[in-house]
C-alpha cells in the first residue's frame, strides 16, 4: 500500500551557522538567487515573515507561469520554519501540503538543513526530492560552498 501523504526530504550541510541560515529563509531578495530551481526565471517572491504571513512565488518555468503560495506556520530562529505550499500547477484535488525547514548546528559555523515537504501529490514526490535537493546545494552555493 502506497502512503497516501508522501514526504520529499533533503539534507545539506550549510557554510553558516543556523542563525545565518534561517535568515536567508526570510530574505526575498536574496531567495531570488537560490530558491528555485536555475532553469525557472523568477519574476518576484514576496514573504511575510510572521505566523500566519504570506508567501509568494511567482515564476516562468520554461514558458509556463507558476506561483507557488503559502502561509507560515512556524518560525523559531534558528532552528525551525514551517509554511504551507501549493503550486498553481498541482490538480485541484491535491492537499495542501507542507514545508518544514529544520536548522541544527554542525561543527563549526555550519548547519545541517533538513528540508520535509509532506503531502506532496504522489507523482510528484520524486520531481520535489529533486528539486529540494538542488535547492539546498544552491543555498550552499550562495551562502560560499564550494
Amino acid at each position: 500500500m502506497t502512503d497516501p501523504s508522501p514526504t520529499a526530504v533533503g539534507r545539506r550541510v550549510l557554510p553558516a551557522p543556523p542563525d545565518l541560515v534561517y535568515d536567508e529563509w526570510l530574505d526575498a531578495e536574496g531567495m531570488l538567487d537560490w530558491m528555485c530551481p536555475v532553469r525557472r526565471d523568477q519574476k518576484g517572491i514576496e514573504l511575510e515573515p510572521r505566523v500566519g504571513g504570506r508567501l509568494f512565488i511567482d515564476l516562468d518555468d520554461q514558458g509556463t507561469k507558476v506561483s507557488i503560495a503559502g502561509t507560515f506556520l512556524v518560525l523559531n530562529r534558528p532552528a525551525q520554519l514551517q509554511f504551507t505550499w501549493r503550486t498553481s500547477t498541482w490538480a485541484s484535488s491535491a492537499p495542501q501540503s507542507v514545508v518544514t525547514v529544520r536548522l541544527a548546528p554542525h561543527g563549526d559555523d555550519e548547519t545541517l538543513m533538513t528540508i520535509e515537504h509532506a503531502q506532496v501529490p504522489p507523482d510528484l514526490i520524486e520531481r520535489y526530492l529533486q528539486g529540494w535537493t538542488l535547492i539546498a546545494d544552491q543555498l550552499g552555493a550562495h551562502l560560499g560552498a564550494p
